[in-house]
């Protein structure tokens, strides 16, 4: 496996993420709608579709390119939460990597993620957000490229810990955005943004190639 990402790897990503998103589309409706106001499978699609159309319009030379442009349509395309969230996410993953990414660049990309999550959302773990997804896929890649991983593993082993972050949301009561009214009625449904987030970095993760 390469040692680096090119934008090859992020042209692929975010297609393959649009297709994950749409296949899912229900699923992510269904889990909104039990938590919240249902529209956030609807969204993803909308807001993914619609980043394709982008780059099927005029690609981008490099993953900066990439990331800039998901942040820039999802911000504009996305209602509810999940755009400016999303849009800020990949807008800081967008400044932490310049050229091609290594493992290392992985790790800030994901932590630019998470750091435009948080910055936006104002939330921290154990409140059943997509925070929830993020900070253990960020843990999970800073130990893989400490321990020499490559770029695609380290995408890996955050993908699979971001898909645990999100089933570990089931049993967490909201304290964070329109589920929290729902107080302990919350208990029990796997939260549609950690959910969605684990998609993503799944997507990225395979089209690395891992």
């Amino acid at each position: 496996m390469s040692d680096s990402l090119s934008v090859a790897w992020a042209l692929a990503w975010i297609r393959d993420a649009q297709a994950v998103l749409a296949e899912h589309r229900m699923e992510l409706i269904d889990l909104d709608r039990a938590i919240g106001d249902g529209d956030h499978g609807e969204n993803m699609d909308r807001g993914f579709k619609a980043v394709v159309a982008k780059l099927d319009a005029a690609e981008p030379d490099d993953v900066q390119g990439v990331l800039k442009l998901v942040a820039s349509t999802l911000m504009s395309t996305v209602g509810g939460a999940a755009g400016p969230l999303y849009g800020t996410a990949f807008l800081r993953a967008a400044k932490a990597v310049e050229g091609d990414v290594d493992a290392s660049a992985v790790v800030a990309l994901i932590a630019g993620g998470l750091d435009g999550i948080v910055a936006r959302g104002k939330a921290t773990t154990g409140e059943k957000t997509m925070v929830d997804a993020w900070t253990p896929a960020l843990e999970a890649a800073k130990a893989a490229a400490d321990a020499g991983a490559t770029p695609a593993v380290t995408l890996r082993a955050a993908a699979d810990a971001a898909a645990a972050g999100a089933e570990a949301t089931i049993p967490l009561q909201a304290t964070k955005g329109r589920a929290s009214y729902l107080g302990e009625r919350s208990i029990g449904h796997k939260d549609p943004g950690a959910t969605s987030s684990a998609y993503l970095l799944d997507a990225a993760a395979r089209a690395a190639g891992a």
